[in-house]
């Protein structure tokens, strides 16, 4: 009987990081699309944009700090 709370107590928080982590992605990703808008005034199109910013270096960059900020805060959870 003990082994099913465990399992969701796991599950749980897996689920809850990958929720955060996701959401830390779509920030960066949000902050990315608005400064293209921003740098070209509005002349490029919003798929010309995209094309430019959904690159696989920028999606290291986005999940790298999507995990590390994940982790600090995590940290900072737990001592407070």
């Amino acid at each position: 009987m003990s082994e099913v709370p465990k399992k969701r107590g796991r599950l749980a928080r897996l689920r809850r990081a990958a929720i955060e982590i996701a959401f830390i992605v779509f920030l960066f990703y949000a902050n990315l699309l608005m400064g293209d808008f921003t740098a070209s005034r509005h002349i490029k199109s919003f798929e010309y944009a995209l094309t430019d910013i959904v690159t696989p270096i920028n999606f290291c960059i986005a999940l790298f700090s999507a995990v590390l900020g994940y982790f600090v805060f995590e940290n900072l959870r737990r001592k407070l």
